[in-house]
């Protein structure tokens, strides 16, 4: 999928923040629906089309443009300079040119800040004082598949789990498992997936590599899970010591098999996911989805499946929690913060770029949830974060407010 713009929101202030030190909030919020006691402040409003953000300790955010074609760099560094929690330095830097223009990461980790490309992970150390880093940029990983630039999901969001291992998704080329060379990435009406599926081999999963040596190239990694269509936000949890992500299902159903799937069925199916990412999981793709209106995996159209047909699908792992289809889950965050109640540190946020693929029914998924977990198993989601689209009915993509705006909007939020 190609997105124009993604709304993520800031929902961290330092956690040695008091509440009358935090910056008072815009009226509207923003154009915000939030929970009871719950204020926002647009920080800024101009950096351009991002989706990822990543915050140092010092409160200064970084922000990765979609793409960088023009040599001025495609990281954004915004610092508030007077505490209003307003943005008055913004920069834009980084010594790299983006080969494709999709989904990409920014993270911080021992204190370096790691920028994903769609064919490189990135990293440059931050010195205290410094907004753009002055250090050299240190290639971490390169994909070196020859199509990187044209695959459907070559985004790579970085993780970090403590002890000095990076992990990295391996998007699959495909949307469903089809023949890519013959049917292209979206496949073909009543088409098959090949079986065993070679995507599978170095795509549609989740590689380990060393977070601390340059030069690395998939081989140097080890697979770490598989059957994960795409994952464009992805991160350690705080909670239980494990790897969370989210993950973007398979399209068109009804385009593809309208013998199959009526209309409404593919404007809510497959489940978009939250997962556990463990060693050697197996969520399934091309082979499986989940229908979270039937709480369980089954077996997918190009593999014979029907909507009800499980057969080998039982044998793949479940998600944590399924969405609604094709709500874009881009980013999701662990709240460590003391500033919100304390039911938020046992949980965690997740950001939806909002639906394109649901007609002839309106869109949806514009917003932000909150999953709460514990012990790792989901209770009911709630939205906490709702107003992005900025009306009632969005029947085509561009009428949402924030997708058809030329910049990204962060957002402080505070509990009053």
């Amino acid at each position: 999928m190609s997105y124009s713009l993604f709304i993520f929101l800031l929902i961290s202030i330092s956690c040695e923040n008091k509440q009358n030190e935090l910056p008072a909030s815009d009226v509207g919020n923003g154009g915000l629906i939030l929970p009871a006691g719950f204020e926002a402040l647009v920080v800024i409003d101009s950096v351009g089309p991002t989706r990822h953000i990543a915050v140092n300790d010092n409160g200064d955010i970084y922000a990765k443009l979609r793409f960088s074609r023009d040599k001025h760099g495609g990281t954004i560094g915004l610092r508030d300079l007077n505490g209003d929690g307003k943005a008055d330095s913004v920069v834009r830097f980084g010594d790299y040119e983006d080969i494709g223009g999709s989904a990409v990461g920014v993270t911080i980790y021992n204190g370096y800040l790691y920028t994903s490309t769609v064919n490189q992970v990135l990293r440059n150390k931050l010195s205290p004082g410094e907004l753009v880093p002055s250090s050299k940029t240190e290639v971490i990983l390169t994909d070196n598949h020859p199509n990187v630039a044209r695959n459907w999901h070559t985004t790579k969001p970085a993780a970090f789990d403590g002890k000095g291992n990076m992990y990295i998704p391996f998007g699959s080329p495909s949307d469903a498992g089809q023949d890519i060379e013959i049917y292209g990435p979206t496949g073909t009406p009543e088409g098959k997936g090949l079986d065993p599926s070679p995507e599978r081999e170095m795509n549609a999963g989740v590689w380990k590599f060393d977070a601390n040596r340059e030069g690395q190239v998939q081989s140097d990694g080890v697979k770490f899970a598989t059957g994960l269509r795409s994952i464009v936000g992805m991160t350690w949890s705080p909670l239980d010591d494990q790897l969370y992500g989210v993950v973007n299902g398979i399209d068109n159903f009804h385009t593809l098999y309208p013998k199959l799937y009526s209309s409404w069925q593919a404007a809510v199916l497959p489940s978009e996911k939250l997962v556990k990412i463990t060693q050697g999981a197996d969520f399934g793709w091309p082979y499986a989805y989940y229908d979270h209106l039937q709480g369980k995996n089954v077996l997918s159209p190009g593999y014979g499946g029907d909507g009800k047909i499980v057969g080998r699908a039982s044998k793949f792992d479940l998600p944590v929690v399924g969405f609604p289809g094709h709500w874009a889950p881009m980013e999701l965050l662990f709240y460590q913060g003391d500033q919100f109640p304390a039911r938020y540190q046992e949980g965690v946020f997740i950001a939806f770029h909002g639906s394109t693929d649901r007609s002839p029914y309106p869109q949806s998924g514009f917003i932000v949830a909150f999953v709460p977990l514990v012990d790792g198993v989901a209770a009911d989601w709630e939205v906490f974060a709702d107003g992005f689209a900025g009306v009632d009915t969005v029947e085509n993509t561009g009428d949402a407010l924030y997708r058809r705006r030329s910049g990204w909007i962060p957002l402080y939020i505070r509990f009053q």
